[in-house]
């Protein structure tokens, strides 16, 4: 397929970082919002992931002219009947750092037992022509009860991969790219557009 360049939906520059770094290694061309000058803010009022994703993607995709690629993702935790979920981002107050929200959320679960949790994202790339690509990617693993590494966003301090030792943030780039919910999306993405290209 001709190369074809791609707009990232997302304003937070973690994300960007990983969705740069993966999409840039198979060979697409990829540009941020901030790239182009695009500073709409996209109201988040879906009640899933996929919904989330598909609101940003069809704005930015019109505001572009550009094929857009978005991404909705949070944490699921079994003990809180799934919360955060969709508000994985807005948890305990939109105003929280990403460690006063690890730590709420911790203080959330004291005392619990039960600590499984995933990663979940849902990724659309929506295109001008109206057509659009969905996929899907999870990461299992529990959450511990303090916050270990400094690599990575959000969650990632106290989420323990499982088969590992190791929490999200004390993963490399490149191990977390293979590993996570965002890069399992990313990968299946990329095969789908490869598809649709043929």
């Amino acid at each position: 397929m001709s190369k074809m360049t791609f707009v990232l939906a997302t304003a937070n520059p973690g994300k960007v970082s990983e969705m740069r770094e993966i999409l840039s290694d198979v060979g697409f061309d990829v540009v941020s919002r901030d790239d182009i000058g695009i500073k709409i803010e996209v109201e988040e009022s879906g009640h899933t992931f996929f919904e989330n994703a598909m609101l940003k993607a069809q704005a930015i995709c019109h505001a572009s002219g550009l094929p857009a690629i978005a991404d909705d993702s949070g944490l699921v935790v079994s003990a809180l009947s799934g919360q955060p979920g969709v508000y994985s981002s807005s948890y305990g107050g939109a105003k929280l750092s990403d460690s006063e929200r690890c730590a709420y959320l911790l203080k959330n679960m004291k005392d619990m037992e039960q600590r499984d949790a995933k990663f979940v994202c849902n990724i659309i790339c929506f295109f001008p022509d109206g057509d659009y690509i969905s996929s899907e990617g999870e990461c299992l693993g529990e959450i511990i009860s303090e916050q270990r590494g400094d690599n990575g966003f959000g969650y990632d301090p106290i989420f323990k991969v499982s088969g590992t030792d190791k929490t999200m943030a004390e993963l490399t780039s490149d191990d977390k790219n293979k590993i996570s919910h965002r890069g399992k999306a990313l990968n299946k993405f990329v095969l789908s557009l490869r598809e649709r290209g043929k």
